[in-house]
């Protein structure tokens, strides 16, 4: 036979189930309704954000941005730097002026685009296979390399 514990007589054994208070569904919603409304500052409680794990809002703008297909760098601030440095090359070789097509300046940034993206694809991979998270410009350096790009300015 199973043994159990035996309570002094006349003492009252403690209650094994919690009994829930029945609260009216009026009440709730009131209550609900409180907490989502915009009278934060009346009530004077303060409702302390919930701060996310490190990583998390990287991974989520990852997936934003593989989801998306709108333009990285922002079109005038590029179109602008095309142009500069056109400009100076112009100078440089005593040309007149390029003119750009709208077009023209849309495919070249995109290109400019493409290009960093999977330059940074690989840089990641070169990171990771050194065992490190951190991208560095040792990185950068190496895939420029590995591919063929020694690109010097005059």
């Amino acid at each position: 036979m199973v043994r159990t514990k035996q309570i002094a007589p006349g003492t009252k054994r403690p209650p094994t189930a919690v009994k829930r208070q029945i609260v009216p569904l009026s009440r709730r919603l009131d209550t609900k309704r409180k907490f989502h409304s915009g009278d934060k500052r009346e009530s004077g409680t303060i409702i302390v954000k919930k701060r996310a794990k490190p990583g998390v809002k990287a991974l989520r703008e990852i997936r934003h941005l593989q989801r998306t297909t709108e333009m990285l760098i922002p079109r005038l601030s590029f179109q602008r730097v095309v142009r500069d440095i056109a400009n100076k090359i112009c100078l440089k070789r005593n040309l007149d002026d390029v003119r750009w097509q709208s077009n023209a300046l849309l495919a070249l940034q995109e290109a400019a685009e493409v290009y960093l993206t999977c330059m940074f694809e690989d840089t990641n991979l070169v990171a990771i296979h050194a065992r490190r998270v951190t991208i560095m410009p040792k990185d950068i350096h190496l895939v420029r390399r590995l591919r063929g790009e020694h690109v010097t300015m005059r």
